[in-house]
């Protein structure tokens, strides 16, 4: 929303001063770059992986609720280039340091949006990194607040993406592992050899979006039933006309029930 100003209030062309010898010049562009110890990162550029059509990116179903022809763009935030910031630059540092040369290999990219740091992983070095995070005394990120996962159908190679959330009790700290893997190989290395916590997580995202999580002491499914097919939360699941596939279902008494470890 705009407002226009009332009448009469504009400033007077003679109102207008000279910039002097001893006034300073305050016509340097407001878009520049702060530079200096508090300069903020650069934000980054977007990367576009997908545009949706319509409301919910269906099509041929006779949409007439008027947003047929929404062009959405899909994207994810890019890489942030250094500085990140006081204290991510403080993080990525001892990470980098406690890494030595594994750290270019293992971190595929840096993302700093909307004040959140999140360290986009390669899954082969995944446990490593995860380790590390956790048992250095200068990161000691010794909590993970769960895992999660994330379907991008358009994102060729990188369709499948699993996120964990981490909380440093020590220092005060958060920050996020995401790792992509292709549909075509959904294979991720449990992360529950280093933090048990996400033992139902693992499981939830594998039940929603077939991650497989290999090493998980027991990936079963936790809400749909065992021979459900597919899995719900992916975006290429249909909207309705699932038909019920709840076969015979009977609830054992409790010295017959499935086991969860």
């Amino acid at each position: 929303m705009s407002f226009d100003a009332p009448v009469g209030t504009e400033s007077p062309p003679e109102a207008a001063v000279e910039p002097t010898e001893n006034t300073p010049d305050t016509t340097e562009s407001a878009d520049a770059a702060p530079s200096g110890p508090t300069a903020r990162p650069t934000p980054p550029a977007d990367e576009v992986i997908g545009v949706r059509q319509g409301m919910f990116g269906v099509t041929g179903t006779g949409d007439t609720s008027g947003y047929g022809r929404l062009v959405q763009t899909v994207a994810m935030p890019g890489g942030t280039p250094a500085p990140y910031g006081p204290v991510f630059d403080e993080v990525i540092a001892h990470l980098r340091l406690a890494l030595a040369k594994t750290f270019d290999e293992a971190v595929e990219k840096i993302v700093v949006f909307r004040g959140e740091l999140t360290l986009h992983i390669r899954r082969d070095h995944l446990v490593l990194v995860a380790k590390t995070l956790r048992d250095n005394e200068a990161l000691r990120f010794e909590l993970c607040l769960g895992a999660s996962g994330a379907h991008y159908p358009e994102d060729t190679g990188r369709e499948l993406h699993a996120l964990y959330h981490l909380n440093s009790i020590t220092h005060n700290r958060r920050l996020r592992l995401e790792v992509s893997v292709p549909d075509s190989d959904p294979h991720l290395p449990s992360l529950y050899s280093v933090y048990p916590t996400v033992d139902w997580h693992e499981r939830e995202t594998y039940d929603f979006f077939g991650i497989l999580f290999d090493g998980h002491p027991s990936l079963t499914r936790i809400a749909m039933p065992d021979d459900w097919r597919g899995h719900p939360q992916r975006k290429d699941y249909p909207l309705g006309g699932i038909p019920v596939e709840y076969k015979g279902a009977r609830i054992p008494p409790p010295d017959e029930r499935r086991t969860y470890s």
